[in-house]
């Protein structure tokens, strides 16, 4: 099986959650992607910020907002030193007005993903993956990535045989 790697980017705390708001101990996302870990293996890294988002839900999706009309990249705690062991890389976000978070971007960036198969996944609550899979396009020419799969955040917790079903006819 290839060398895989699971990046994510999840927001725990406030989010809004079948539609409310609710504070959730561990982020939509980042429990889409112990799925995917536990269907097929690979490493995990959760990409994470240096200037927090806020805590309050609504001022987040300002800052957000406002991330992606600057076409900003927030500066991350840490890296992966190099993804050259990595032949699948699975990237994960809540779609954020139509996307990824900013900081996927920053992440994304810095690497040659060159000869990469880019499966991508998101947490949302009725948006789909927006346009982010053509966003990656363009984030990683040379990559080959591929159709995503879109988990309403409300219903993570009981994607599990979802995910395992896409992760495994993918790879």
């Amino acid at each position: 099986m290839a060398n895989i790697l699971i990046v994510y980017y999840s927001r725990k705390g406030e989010n809004y959650w079948g539609g409310s708001i609710r504070s959730l101990e561990k982020g939509n996302t980042e429990i889409v992607a112990e799925f995917i870990q536990h269907a097929v293996g690979g490493d995990l890294f959760e990409v994470d910020t240096v200037k927090p988002y806020s805590a309050d839900y609504t001022t987040c999706t300002q800052e957000a907002q406002a991330e992606l009309r600057a076409n900003a990249r927030p500066e991350l705690k840490e890296y992966l030193d190099s993804l050259d062991g990595y032949d699948t890389i699975f990237v994960g976000f809540p779609n954020w007005w139509g996307t990824m978070p900013m900081a996927m971007f920053t992440f994304l960036e810095r690497y040659d993903l060159t000869g990469k198969r880019i499966l991508p996944f998101c947490t949302n609550e009725g948006s789909g993956m927006g346009h982010s899979e053509s966003d990656l396009k363009k984030l990683c020419p040379g990559a080959k990535v591929e159709r995503g799969l879109a988990i309403r955040g409300c219903e993570a917790d009981r994607s599990k045989q979802k995910v395992a079903d896409w992760v495994k006819g993918a790879v």
